[in-house]
């Protein structure tokens, strides 16, 4: 039985721009603050997470530029798709992220959203952007790995 099911983990979005665009220095489970109409768009899966990121306003952490698509049937009960949301973290975990990005030029991005037990969560990282080269190697790097799996699997069928 694998992790997620053990746990009833259900993915729901992934920024899979985000590991491309930064280097991934920590990972942290953050609850979200969200309105009715907002879980039942996220349980459709009509959430996106490009160029979304989490910033601090009065020592508590907000995710910004997230999209939620409106729920199709929820009338006057929709929000604004883009508004700030509130995320949930402890206290000394908030501070201690502050302090870096504050003093090492840090910044906090959203991973992926997933359901956990029935509740929303998000994974948060601490990231540091890549420069271009940094990108352009990774990409390198990727193409010979799939180079010599390519040729591994040739060999083994004797192609």
């Amino acid at each position: 039985m694998s992790i997620e099911m053990k746990n009833n983990i259900k993915n729901i979005a992934a920024n899979r721009k985000a590991r491309h665009e930064y280097h991934i220095l920590d990972t942290y489970e953050t609850g979200l603050v969200l309105k009715g109409t907002e879980v039942k768009s996220l349980r459709k899966g009509k959430v996106s997470l490009r160029e979304s990121f989490a910033q601090f306003d009065n020592n508590e952490l907000y995710i910004l530029n997230m999209h939620i698509s409106p729920y199709t049937f929820g009338n006057i009960f929709n929000v604004n798709p883009k508004r700030k949301r509130k995320l949930l973290l402890h206290s000394r975990e908030i501070k201690r992220l502050k302090g870096q990005v504050e003093e090492k030029g840090l910044t906090l991005i959203p991973l992926r959203i997933y359901f956990k037990k029935g509740y929303a969560k998000m994974e948060l990282a601490l990231a540091k952007g890549k420069k271009f080269y940094d990108k352009r190697h990774a990409l390198a790097e990727k193409d010979a790995q799939m180079d010599m799996e390519r040729e591994l699997k040739n060999k083994k069928w004797g192609r």
